[in-house]
């Protein structure tokens, strides 16, 4: 027999062992009411459970009301919603996954419609809000012109990370991580395209980065010590004057040496409407993943159009990134994690009452 690929094989985080290295990417579902899922969040995250990968997170799942991207997005922040997420971590677990949950605050991208309905920003008489960002610079003509936050309000803030981290922790997920990309909240405070203060939480990339940092710290208050924390970043803003790779890499060279984060999740873009991606191809962003782990020092996951079996594995294989998120693949196939082990020889892990599919 030959050796089982190591993206098949198990990989532990602090006390959380996963049954291999592929991850269900957090994927916006827009079919929450007042921040509370139903079945379809369920069955959409059984689904991807049922099919084979190793961890499987929730949607970004925002910390308050004014937190979210849509009024249909996903949250946590009262009884009600951890009642359900507690249906969904448990759903993602008898699956054999991992259940992990995505914590986020959308910022001056929140109170928009949900993409299929135009996208455009909703005012507060049909169920939007103000939002709040680093400053009072919208992210475009197409959104509402967010409040510029008080330090105060920081730290408020940080305070209901911490407290849906708690809420999370009790509703039995594994993995908890921290949303500071695609342009929301925390990557708003890290990009100099949007974060223009002049104060503690703005100047240079440290000032800038104060505001993850203090997160990181309010979210760690909650979340065990034996659990493990990610954070997604987005690498760059695709745009000149915004983040870089180079101002990425001292960002996760800071979250390295504080020891209480386990892996960077290795996005990009999301901060300005006007980036532009020299090449949208399988693995784009693969390069990131592979630049922060060698030069931070620390696990990363790679992301964005990995879709084939032999590719997922040539990642992991060549030390490129840890693990592999995989978001349209398993969106269109829930059984991808299945058939490729199939293709790539691995043992499968279909469930029993599934097995008869092997003969077909």
């Amino acid at each position: 027999m030959p050796p089982t690929p190591l993206l098949f094989q198990p990989v532990t985080y602090r006390s959380v062992t996963a049954r291999n290295r592929i991850v269900v990417a957090p994927m916006c579902q827009y079919s929450a009411e007042d921040g509370l899922g139903s079945d379809w969040h369920v069955q959409h995250l059984g689904a991807r459970a049922m099919g084979g990968p190793g961890i499987v997170f929730t949607e970004a799942t925002h910390v308050s009301a004014i937190g979210r991207i849509t009024p249909r997005c996903l949250g946590l922040w009262n009884a009600e919603q951890q009642a359900l997420l507690a249906r969904l971590a448990a759903i993602i677990e008898y699956g054999g996954a991992v259940p992990g949950i995505q914590i986020a605050h959308a910022g001056r991208k929140g109170s928009v419609a949900p993409p299929w309905e135009g996208g455009e920003a909703v005012p507060k008489e049909a169920g939007g809000w103000t939002p709040v960002g680093p400053g009072d610079n919208a992210f475009s003509e197409r959104y509402a012109q967010p409040r510029a936050l008080s330090e105060r309000e920081i730290a408020g803030i940080a305070g209901e990370f911490a407290a849906t981290a708690r809420m999370a922790r009790e509703a039995g997920f594994r993995v908890a991580e921290i949303h500071a990309a695609h342009g929301y909240l925390l990557h708003q405070f890290l990009s100099p395209l949007s974060n223009r203060r002049n104060d503690a939480y703005g100047g240079d990339l440290k000032g800038r980065a104060r505001f993850l940092m203090e997160t990181i710290d309010a979210v760690r208050a909650e979340w065990p010590d034996d659990l493990p924390l990610f954070i997604r970043l987005s690498c760059t803003d695709w745009t000149p004057g915004g983040l870089t790779l180079e101002d990425v890499v001292a960002v996760c060279r800071m979250v390295a040496a504080r020891g209480d984060v386990d892996l960077i999740d290795c996005s990009s873009g999301g901060t300005s409407p006007a980036q532009h991606i020299p090449s949208l191809h399988p693995g784009y962003q693969v390069p990131f993943a592979e630049r922060i782990r060698h030069e931070a020092g620390i696990a990363t996951g790679a992301v964005g159009l990995i879709r084939e079996p032999e590719h997922a594995a040539e990642i992991v294989a060549n030390e490129r990134a840890d693990l592999v998120f995989l978001a349209r693949a398993v969106l269109a196939d829930p059984a991808w994690p299945l058939r490729a082990a199939r293709a790539l020889g691995a043992p499968l892990q279909l469930p029993v009452q599934y097995q008869r599919a092997l003969l077909a």
